[in-house]
Formats: C-alpha cells, structure tokens, sequence
C-alpha cells in the first residue's frame, strides 16, 4: 500500500506501456485473450486516476502526488511527474476514454496483437504530457503519443489512409520541431528543464544566450510554443490535416484523437505559454481570438457542407475547439479578472466536455459505418424505426454536441461565452472580443444546423428500404457498443445537470495559475 502511495503516478503513467510490452509474449492468433487483456491493462490506470482523484485537495496549491527521479543529471533533466486540478482533469479524460476505445475494437480481427499494443502506448504518451513537470520529458510523450496514432491510421485506417496519415505526420512534426528548439534554448537558458524551476527564475533571468538578449530568446520561444500548440488544437488554418485524419482513422483512433490528442494543444496553452507569456499574450489575445472565431464559424460551415457523417463530425471537433481557444485568449486579455477566470473555467471544462461527446458521435458514426459499410448521409434516411435504441443514443449524443441546455455542452460554451464577452476594461480590445464573441455566436447556429442535419439525413425522412430487407438489413446496436456509450451518456448528463464536482477541481486550479 506505501508503494502505491508513493508511486501512484508512475504507476498510472507506466502500466499501459508494461502491459503493451507483456503482450509481445500472448500468442497473436488468440484474439479473444489479447483483447480481454488489452481492456484489463486499460481499466488499472482508469481505477488508479480514481484513487487520485478522491484523494486529491483542490484547495491545496501547486501541484500534488510528486514524484522525482533521476533521468539526465548533466543536463538537469528528470522524470518529474505531478498533477494539479488542470491536468487532473485531462488524466481522468485519458484514462476514461483509452478503455472505452479498446472495447469499441473489439470487432477489430486483423493484426489485434500490434493494434492493441499501440492503443496502450499511445495511452502512456498522452498520460506523460499532461503529468510531466520537466519541458524534456513533456517532449518525449508529446513524441510518444505521436507515433501510435500514425500507425493505427496508415495501417488501420480507410482508403486514403496514407495520405492522412503522413500528412498528419507532417503538420504535426513541423510543429513538434519548434517545440523542441523552445524547449532546449529555456534549458540552455535556465540551466534545467524543471517547468516549477523555470517558471520560479522567469523574472529574473538576466544576460544572453549565443550572443542574443534574453527577451529575444524568450520570444523566440513564445512563437515556437504557439505555432506547435495551435497546430495541435488545430486552430484555423492549421486545421486541415484534422479532417483528413479522423475520416480515415479507425473508429477508436478517432475517439481518441478528438477525445485526447487534440487537448494536447489547449493543455500547452494554458500550461506553458499563459503562465510564461502573460504580456505577450494579452498582446497577441485578439488575433488568438479572431481565429478562433474563425474556427468556430467556418468549422460550423465547413461541417454543414459535408456529406460523410465521419467528415461532418471531424468539422464539428474544429468549431468545438475554438471555443476552448476563444476561452483561452480572453482569459491572456484580461488575466487575473473574474471574466478571465470564467472563461477558462469554461475552456477547461469544453476540453473535458468535447472529449466525451467527440469520442460518442465518432464512436457512433462507426457503429453504423460497421454494418453498412458506407458514411454517405445521402445513402441513408429514416432508419429510427430500424433501430431506434441506436437512434435515441445518438440523438442524446448529438443535442450534447449541440450544447442542449441540461446537457454538458451547454455549460462549458456558456461560461466561455460569458467570459469572453466583453472582457476586462472599457477598452478598444475589449469591444473587438466583445465582436467576436458575437461572431462566435453564429457558430453555434450553425452548431445546431449541421447537428439537426446529419440527425435528419440517418434518422428521419423516407425510409431507405434498401436497408429494411434481405442481407443489407439494418441491425441494432449491441450491448457492448450500449456499454461503450452508457459512461459516456452518464457523464454528459451529470455534468449538465451538475457541474459544480468538476468545476470546484478546475477552477481551483484557474485561481491558483491565472
């Protein structure tokens, strides 16, 4: 039990990976056994983020459950891991999702051995993101969790997925690249790569580095941070390799790269370059601002104009996310106020929120994909009363995404929106947030046009009687798939109705970082 209590962490952190390595040694034509167990190893570190959760006090500062060790001493780099209510927060996320994905794969039968063991990877390589409190080792899972999901898409994917999968390897290594060169110059400078270290130094850091002032290296990193996060949110226009990606990953690629992978970003926003850049971010707060409305309408548009519901979802995730950036920039506006403290709440919480209801559309839009072998909305039409348990789960997932009030949506776009609407003083900027905020609005009209269209496109209208007869007819969905989505739709509906158990956490951690 001391173990567990000093390591709890590492544990939570490792155990994917470990359980991924074991597999190597199952036999690969046991499908059964590997998917079972592959499931099992997902569902510890869901129970032992639980324990954390309990066990943490969001009263208390800084970060809790540290732990230190030794990795790089010349460099003064180690495996500093540590959790506030901010990634916390994210930790549950992965943990939660990561197992409902590996049971949405069960009908997966080609290559289950490889294709289980990079879903555990990848769920160590988001993990060590969202717990590592030294910049190098924050790189080294930033990378971890990259690889994984270029090989779930190019191998498992649809027909375009070598396309997709190397142009999201491409965005998404540029991006990296930038990221890395931040990182060594803050090392070079500070002298270590402990993030509390840094940040404790940032003030007084005087002299030069390679014959350049310090503010111009520090700036040189600030840029570096937000081209590497944004193409990772992505905020537009570097949104483009994310459709591409979810309409030919695998169905539970997809539930996690939308459930997790794309709150990387956010998480380097608010992680790294708010507390590190306060100026300079509330300098730059209304170009940040302007594309995120912009994500947010041409998201809605561009989701609007689709005809494969898997393309219309991976649209929906761009609008989505660009309430979290707008949360965000009006939070580096108006740092410290109480508006800036409710948009982030609210930034926060939709991270939480899209991973939920992202990772069901997505895992919905498969489940249908699976018997009929085609995301075409024109080649459906008034299915509900073939399948009208699968048709309730996804009009309650949809008015989630829609942000239905009652529903967990709601809560999170309504506290950026109040946040970011006219933000801070009576100033020029803050009239110019207040007319995004407005524009935003119009976003989620649109949120609710292509909701009701791809519902009506499968659901409603003549039935399509090409799926009521003989061998293509339509089957209901089963009860693992129900299992798949039953916490998700508990979670969506509690946090709607009762927010105040996740908020109390992150706003806890807004108060005691912004």
């Amino acid at each position: 039990m001391e173990f567990l209590n000093t390591h709890l962490l590492s544990l939570i952190l490792f155990f994917p990976a470990l359980a991924a390595v074991v597999m190597l040694f199952l036999p690969k034509g046991e499908t059964k056994l590997l998917r079972w167990f592959a499931l099992g190893a997902s569902l510890v570190p869901f129970a032992l983020s639980l324990i954390v959760w309990f066990r943490f006090n969001p009263n208390a500062t800084g970060f809790q459950f540290e732990e230190k060790y030794a990795w790089y001493d010349a460099i003064n780099s180690s495996l500093h891991l540590g959790v506030d209510g901010l990634s916390l927060t994210m930790v549950l996320l992965t943990t939660l999702l990561t197992p409902l994905a590996i049971l949405a794969s069960f009908s997966v039968s080609d290559r289950v051995k490889p294709y289980m063991m990079l879903f555990l990877f990848l769920e160590t390589g988001m993990l060590g993101v969202f717990m590592a409190m030294d910049l190098l080792i924050f790189f080294v899972f930033w990378e971890v969790g990259l690889v994984p999901m270029y090989f779930l898409i190019a191998q498992w994917g649809s027909a375009n997925r070598d396309y997709a999968s190397l142009k999201f390897m491409i965005y998404t290594m540029g991006g990296s690249l930038g990221l890395l060169l931040g990182i060594q110059l803050l090392g070079s400078l500070f002298g270590t790569f402990d993030l509390a270290a840094i940040t404790a130094n940032w003030t007084s850091a005087q002299g030069s580095l390679l014959g350049f002032p310090i503010e111009t290296v520090k700036a040189v990193v600030f840029w570096a941070f937000v081209i590497a996060f944004a193409i990772k949110v992505p905020i537009w226009p570097f949104h483009t390799w994310l459709p591409d990606a979810h309409t030919e990953a695998p169905t539970a690629g997809s539930m996690l790269l939308a459930g997790v992978l794309l709150k990387l970003g956010a998480y380097g926003f608010l992680r790294l370059v708010l507390p590190l850049y306060p100026v300079e971010s509330q300098h730059y707060a209304g170009a940040l601002a302007l594309l995120a409305t912009a994500a947010i309408v041409f998201g809605a548009f561009g989701s609007f104009g689709q005809t494969d519901f898997k393309r219309l979802v991976a649209y929906s995730s761009v609008n989505h996310m660009g309430f979290v950036v707008l949360g965000i920039a009006a939070a580096a506006f108006a740092a410290r106020t109480s508006d800036a403290h409710i948009a982030l709440n609210g930034a926060i919480l939709q991270m939480f929120n899209h991973g939920l209801s992202a990772a069901g559309m997505f895992f919905l839009v498969g489940v249908i994909y699976e018997r009929t072998h085609t995301r075409n909305l024109e080649e459906f039409g008034g299915l509900f009363p073939l399948v009208p348990i699968y048709g309730g789960i996804l009009i309650f997932t949809s008015m989630a995404s829609l942000g239905l009030p009652g529903l967990n949506g709601f809560v999170s776009e309504f506290l950026v929106v109040r946040g970011a609407y006219g933000v801070g003083v009576n100033t020029d900027t803050a009239h110019v947030m207040t007319i995004y905020t407005a524009i935003s609005m119009l976003g989620l009209l649109f949120t609710g046009a292509y909701i009701l269209k791809g519902i009506m496109k499968v659901l409603h209208g003549p039935l399509n009687e090409h799926w009521a007869h003989g061998e293509h007819k339509l089957t209901e969905i089963n009860t693992r798939e129900v299992v798949v989505m039953a916490p998700l739709m508990a979670l969506i509906l509690v946090i709607g109705i009762w927010p105040a158990w996740i908020l109390e956490v992150i706003n806890k951690a807004v108060l005691a970082l912004f």
